[in-house]
């Protein structure tokens, strides 16, 4: 299925934040399909290399044709793209020849693109009918499916409140463990009826809902399915170690799931005196970029800069 290339976040502030320049080395942990790749390979040239890591095979592919165009044919930049969990950056780096500290800048943008959700088959939306997987690298892992099926009621109740703050989260554990007693839950168009039942909405009135009810339920199974929050402890706890003095860190959130571990690990370590600044107020969105691109709305961006 061809995507339009999806319009990236906050591009203007993570490029003022990152300030990438000619020669640089700069890390894309969250490739997509290459919008911000893009954009910081063109100011990395000549002779810069970006490292670009993506979960996604097919964005891989994507995202290859726009870096190409980039590239050029004088080849002045040279990028490389890693099919990996960006929670292995330091494995990555080490197999493409990068030494500890050696990175000028290290972007991730956490979460779900708008272009996974479009894609019915993937399982990732509430709103488009298709088999419930959520994996990010189909190739790997379990889908959504079988977690949900035998998970007990309590450990689902809790990942609802802690990954999704779903207030209903007992109401919607209960009733799916009473569905799933009759059939197993395959589809996105069950689990999101399910949801909408425990949570007192008609399927109609969900889907006019300004935030579906099942919005939360979908976010906290995605979180599970594909390890986010252990994989964004493992950038964090990494990121020290492969960014060299002065080097800069930007990591893009779009819940409080997300954001808090970010916001607490740039703050212990400037603390600490290993980064020598940290961005305290997150950087969001204006509005003619909202209006724009919708999916910003809920966007933080948050940075450090090594010392």
């Amino acid at each position: 299925m061809k995507r339009d290339l999806h319009i990236p976040v906050l591009l203007k502030q993570v490029l003022e934040v990152l300030d990438p320049k000619p020669g640089q080395t700069v890390v894309d942990c969250t490739l997509g399909l290459g919008g911000h790749a893009a954009a910081i390979l063109e100011r990395i040239k000549p002779n810069g290399r970006l490292i670009a890591i993506d979960l996604d095979p097919t964005n891989i592919i994507e995202a290859r044709v726009q870096l190409q165009k980039v590239k050029g044919r004088e080849g002045t930049v040279r990028f490389d793209i890693v099919h990996e969990n960006f929670g292995n950056i330091e494995s990555v780096l080490a197999g493409l020849g990068v030494g500890p500290e050696s990175v000028d800048g290290v972007l991730a943008d956490i979460g779900v693109a708008s272009t996974q959700i479009d894609t019915p088959e993937r399982g990732f939306s509430y709103r488009r009918p298709g088999p419930l997987d959520m994996r990010m690298d189909p190739t790997r892992g379990e889908p959504a499916s079988e977690i949900i099926n035998r998970m007990s009621e309590q450990d689902l109740a809790d990942a609802l409140w802690e990954l999704g703050d779903e207030e209903d989260a007992k109401k919607i554990a209960k009733l799916v463990v009473k569905r799933r007693a009759k059939e197993p839950i395959t589809t996105t168009e069950q689990l999101m009826a399910i949801v909408c039942e425990a949570r007192d909405f008609t399927i109609e009135r969900g889907m006019g809902a300004k935030l579906h009810p099942a919005a939360r339920t979908f976010q906290a199974l995605r979180i599970m399915v594909n390890h986010e929050l252990s994989n964004l402890d493992g950038l964090l706890n990494a990121l020290p170690r492969v960014l060299k003095p002065g080097g800069m860190a930007a990591i893009i959130t779009f819940h409080s799931g997300e954001d808090r571990p970010v916001k607490h690990a740039f703050r212990d370590l400037f603390r600490a005196g290993v980064y020598s600044a940290d961005g305290r107020d997150p950087i969001v969105a204006d509005e003619a970029e909202k209006k724009v691109n919708p999916r910003a709305s809920s966007a933080k961006l948050r940075w450090a800069r090594k010392a």
